[in-house]
């Protein structure tokens, strides 16, 4: 069976028009960013770190029940917030054009085991470059995952499921494990690389601040609500993992997001890498909140075609940008959060299994792309 390519109907011109749409869309936005756009970002830093401030003011007093479910109920939001709306956005170089050393990408740090400068590398420069591609996007499975039944199957994939689950839950620890490669890097007997060893000692420097931070110091202030204070920040950073995982996982995982083949993106042009990132990529509809609280990840179509441009503008942006698919018949793919979150997770247990008919692709997926895409290295975001 021959897999349905979504975009076969595009010629190369016309895919290289859409480049010059939606280039025009973007510089519209940077043009537009002004003040406005910097008083948000302020006001929702102030506001997270009055949310974290009175949580674990309220922790102090986790012995009763009341004040541990409020406590471990506003840490849950605070790590939420500072974790997908601030940090994700502040390290994406979103708000570097305001000129604040205190909100620039080069300054910040965020409430997570990986260092930002070793999350900037894997996320923003491999990522966002090579979406999707098989064996370029670390992303994509995150290594542990079989993702497409074009990949081999072994008996090991069975246990992806609980992988990916324990992945979920621990979901920090194993983006600072994929940051390092840590896996590539020990089956390639590269312990005593100099520069693999400086990147681990960095890892295991966050790790310990913020196991001290959590774990430790704030534990000790409650006196003897220690172990009360101890559940509740383990329980506020489970919560805020598995919902970071589950954004994303709907952002790239979903039933109708394409994935590429390594040879698709040789000689890639500006219009064939943005026709990548909105095949590779899927949205989640919501409230004004459900946005909020995603880092407006749930635009994730529109923060792969424009990863630097303010979070607070994607949700105008969609509305153009959805225009486009239409204009040039391809599937915007969306769907509300627990539907979006199903898909991901049933894709997880299909692909754990051997395909059903080895000789057959499931119809209506591409792992090429458009005959533009298929002789189109990846071009990074601007940056």
């Amino acid at each position: 069976m021959t897999a349905i390519d979504p975009t076969a109907h595009l010629t190369a011109e016309q895919i290289e028009e859409l480049g010059r749409e939606l280039d025009a869309i973007r510089d519209e936005v940077i043009a537009g960013r002004g003040e406005k756009d910097a008083a948000y970002v302020r006001k929702v830093i102030a506001a997270q770190r009055t949310l974290e401030l009175a949580s674990r003011g309220v922790l102090l007093f986790s012995a009763f029940r009341p004040a541990w479910l409020l406590g471990t109920a506003g840490l849950s939001v605070a790590k939420i917030i500072d974790n997908m709306e601030i940090g994700h956005n502040v390290l994406h170089g979103q708000w570097d054009w305001m000129r604040d050393p205190k909100i620039h990408s080069t300054t910040w740090e965020w409430d997570h085991v990986s260092p930002a400068e070793q999350w900037k590398h894997s996320h923003n420069e491999l990522h966002h470059a090579y979406t999707n591609v098989i064996g370029k996007d670390n992303d994509l499975g995150y290594g542990i995952m079989r993702v497409d039944e074009d990949q081999e199957w072994h008996p090991v994939h069975l246990g992806q499921p609980l992988w990916n689950l324990v992945n979920a839950c621990f979901f920090e620890y194993g983006i600072a494990a994929y940051d390092l490669e840590l896996g590539k890097n020990l089956r390639k007997g590269r312990r005593g690389d100099p520069e693999f060893r400086a990147r681990a000692r960095a890892v295991g420097r966050k790790i310990r601040k913020q196991v001290l931070k959590d774990y430790v110091i704030h534990p000790l202030l409650s006196g003897p609500s220690f172990p009360a204070t101890l559940a509740a920040t383990f329980t506020a950073n489970v919560v805020r993992n598995v919902w970071s995982h589950s954004v994303i996982m709907c952002g790239h995982f979903p039933e109708g997001v394409q994935v590429f083949e390594r040879r698709s993106v040789e000689g890639e042009t500006r219009g064939q890498w943005y026709l990548r990132q909105m095949m590779g990529s899927a949205n989640i509809g919501g409230s004004r909140a459900m946005h909020f609280m995603t880092g407006n990840l749930s635009h994730q179509i529109e923060h792969h075609l424009f990863p630097d441009l303010p979070s607070n503008r994607y949700a105008e942006v969609a509305v153009k940008v959805r225009a486009l698919f239409e204009k040039y018949g391809l599937e915007y793919v969306t769907g509300p959060l627990p539907k979006q979150v199903f898909s991901a997770w049933r894709k997880v247990f299909r692909l754990s299994l051997p395909n059903r008919k080895p000789e057959a692709r499931r119809p209506g997926r591409a792992r090429v792309a458009a005959p533009g895409l298929r002789h189109g290295a990846s071009i990074a975001p601007t940056r």
